[in-house]
């Protein structure tokens, strides 16, 4: 078992939300979580995972072509 586990606070705190986030991403079954008793946990990977799923690149502009006159 060498992989580190987030509780909520620590989750949101990596993220620079509230703790409502994470917590919602639980209820709405967004995010790979476990379960221990009545605390949750947040493996590592699994907020690796979403914040890569999560990523929107920029896009490149594109040049216009100029017309001819």
């Amino acid at each position: 078992m060498e992989e580190r586990y987030l509780s909520v606070p620590q989750f949101a705190k990596l993220l620079g939300t509230t703790e409502r986030f994470p917590r919602r991403l639980v209820a709405e079954r967004r995010i790979r979580y476990v379960k221990a008793g009545t605390h949750v946990r947040f493996p590592e990977s699994a907020v690796r995972e979403f914040i890569a799923a999560n990523t929107i690149e920029p896009v490149q502009p594109r040049r216009r072509a100029r017309r001819a006159a």
